[in-house]
């Protein structure tokens, strides 16, 4: 009989829905919020890295976290620099 190869890590992921989820994590992880005190002081909070964050370790396809950590880690340092969008919130 024939044996069958085994792919060592299980489940495989389409590439263009690992190409998604990358786009997705990019856009979660830049989000930004930030709040504005009386004093006019901007609490900067990554919300998008701890949603992404979140999405990350509750994931099916478990095969390269690190490299989504990392993807969110630099979708944050480019949010925080480039502030282009988020929610401002006044207080």
């Amino acid at each position: 009989m024939a044996k069958q190869k085994r792919s060592v890590r299980g489940t495989q992921e389409p590439d263009g829905s690992y190409l998604l989820k990358l786009v997705l994590y990019v856009i979660v992880g830049s989000l930004w919020l930030r709040i504005t005190t009386r004093a006019n002081t901007q609490i900067p909070v990554p919300a998008g890295l701890i949603i992404g964050l979140l999405f990350a370790s509750h994931e099916h396809f478990r095969i390269d976290r690190k490299i989504e950590y990392a993807v969110l880690l630099v979708a944050m340092l480019m949010g925080y620099l480039v502030p282009a969008y988020g929610l401002y919130i006044n207080l």
